[in-house]
């Protein structure tokens, strides 16, 4: 990773934060793990590596910054990575459209208020 950015877990990462699991020129964004608060690349790499149960950041927590742009390094919100139309807000790399339908392995959803999966 650029030493601009935090560090990123996973397995087999390139520079913009891409996986083994998730890897199209769209798959630059890595989360923040509410339980562990380390970014990872995908929650396929924190199950792997990491010894513990993934949680997710919950509705009143969505403020706090938990989504990184692999592009340019920019942190961003929760509401803000939901708000960003899979278009990073900075430097306007589009993100993959598809990690939508993963929101809930990460975000809380409404109505829902479980925190771990």
């Amino acid at each position: 990773m650029s030493e601009d950015m935090p560090d990123v877990y996973g397995i087999d990462l390139d520079a913009q934060t891409r996986c083994l699991h998730y890897h199209s020129r769209l798959d630059i964004v890595a989360i923040r793990m509410k339980c562990c608060g380390l970014y990872y690349a995908c929650r396929e790499c924190h199950d792997a590596l990491a010894d513990h149960a993934p949680k997710v950041w919950p509705l009143s927590e969505w403020d706090q910054e938990a989504v990184l742009c692999g592009a340019c390094g920019t942190e961003l919100t929760v509401r803000q990575y939901l708000d960003s139309s899979s278009r990073c807000p900075q430097c306007a790399a589009s993100f993959n459209p598809g990690c939508q339908n993963h929101a809930h392995l990460y975000f809380e959803t409404i109505g829902s208020s479980d925190q771990s999966v």
